[in-house]
């Protein structure tokens, strides 16, 4: 069994929370808190990952990640 690290950006607004993995192009996921959004990205990238590696594709992996908030004055 291997062990991967993937970087995850969880958003909330006013219908719950957003999850996407940036190095998976395509997975990302919602919930209704943001416990169960977190347990649903882990299953959305398990399941990119596994169809990943089944196809013979490269499993991509970030060296670091930085993420910042900034307030924009218009």
């Amino acid at each position: 069994m291997s062990v991967y690290r993937f970087s995850v950006i969880v958003e909330k607004d006013k219908d719950g929370y957003f999850a996407s993995c940036p190095e998976l192009q395509g997975c990302y996921t919602q919930g209704t808190s943001y416990e169960e959004t977190i347990e649903n990205v882990k299953d959305a990238i398990a399941l990119h990952v596994a169809d990943r590696i089944e196809a013979g594709e490269e499993i991509p992996q970030s060296d670091s990640v930085s993420l910042t908030s900034l307030e924009i004055a218009i």
